[in-house]
C-alpha cells in the first residue's frame, strides 16, 4: 500500500500560488502514480505576531480551494480554527485538519468529526503519542469514520522543536494512519524576531526517519520561493526539490 502525501503552500496567499503548486502536484501525480492531497490554510489563526499575513479568510479562501479542487481533481485539505468553521468548510475539503495547540479542543473536534470528513489530528507540542488515544475518542464517539495522527515535534524548551520518532509507532496503536509533518517539525517557533524561524535542510532526514519508525503518511508544506513565502518560510520545502524526495520515500 503507497504512503499517503500531502503538499501544499503554508496559506493561500493568492490564485496563482495555488495554481502553481496544484500544476506540479498532478505532474507529480501521473509520474509517479500517487495521490497528493492538496492542502491549504485559509486562514492562519495562531502567528506569533498581529502584523503577520493570515490569508483570505473563510469565505474567499473556501471558493479558491473548491476551485482548485474542481479543475484539478485533487483532494483538499485545509485546518479549522473554532467549532463554527466545521460545517461551511466540511462542504468543500475531503479533510479537515485540528491544529496541534488546538487537538485537546473537545468542541472543534466533535463538530469536525460531524461533517463526516476524514479528520486529520496534529499531536500537541506538549502531548506524547499516547495522549493522542483522547482527542481519537472525542472524534470517533461523535461520528468520525476515519481519524488521521500526524507527529510534529514536541517543544522542550523555548523556541525550539525536538522530535521523539517513538510517538510514530505508539500512535499507530490509536489509529492505521500516522503522519509525519515534516515541515512543521524543524520550525523554531517565535525565533525570528516575531515570526517563526526553521531548518529546512532537516526535511528530507525528517522524512526518511519517520519512515523507519513506521511513518505511512507524510506532509509536506511546500512553496516555489520559500524564502519570499507569507508564513512558514524557513521551514516549507522548495516546491521544485518535492519530486525527489517523494520518489525516494517510495
Amino acid at each position: 500500500m503507497q504512503p499517503l502525501f500531502i503538499a501544499g503552500p503554508c496559506v493561500i496567499e493568492n490564485m496563482e500560488l495555488l495554481e502553481t503548486v496544484a500544476e506540479k502536484l498532478v505532474s507529480i501525480n501521473k509520474r509517479l502514480s500517487t495521490e497528493i492531497i492538496f492542502k491549504a490554510s485559509f486562514d492562519k489563526a495562531n502567528r506569533t505576531s498581529i502584523r503577520s499575513f493570515r490569508g483570505p479568510g473563510l469565505e474567499k479562501g473556501l471558493t479558491m480551494l473548491n476551485d482548485i479542487k474542481t479543475k484539478y481533481g485533487l483532494r483538499i485539505l485545509t485546518d479549522i480554527h473554532e467549532s463554527w468553521q466545521a460545517q461551511p468548510v466540511g462542504e468543500v475539503v475531503d479533510v479537515i485538519q485540528i491544529p496541534a495547540f488546538l487537538c485537546r479542543q473537545t468542541d472543534l473536534l466533535t463538530s469536525a468529526a460531524k461533517t463526516g470528513k476524514i479528520i486529520n489530528i496534529k499531536k500537541a507540542q506538549f502531548l506524547s503519542g499516547k495522549d493522542m488515544r483522547y482527542p481519537v475518542e472525542k472524534a470517533l464517539d461523535s461520528g468520525a469514520t476515519e481519524v488521521w495522527l500526524t507527529e510534529r515535534g514536541n517543544c522542550f524548551g523555548y523556541n525550539n522543536l525536538v522530535v521523539d520518532f517513538r510517538n510514530i509507532p505508539d500512535m499507530k496503536e490509536i489509529v492505521p494512519t500516522v503522519v509525519m509533518d515534516c515541515t512543521h517539525s524543524v520550525q523554531r517557533p517565535g525565533a525570528a524576531n516575531g515570526t517563526t524561524g526553521g531548518d529546512r535542510q532537516f526535511i528530507p532526514a525528517m522524512a526518511k526517519a519517520a519512515k523507519a519508525f513506521g511513518a505511512n503518511g507524510y506532509f509536506f508544506e511546500v512553496h516555489p520561493n520559500p524564502d519570499k513565502g507569507l508564513s512558514d518560510g524557513p521551514n516549507m520545502l522548495p516546491l521544485d526539490k518535492l519530486e525527489n524526495l517523494i520518489t525516494e520515500l517510495l
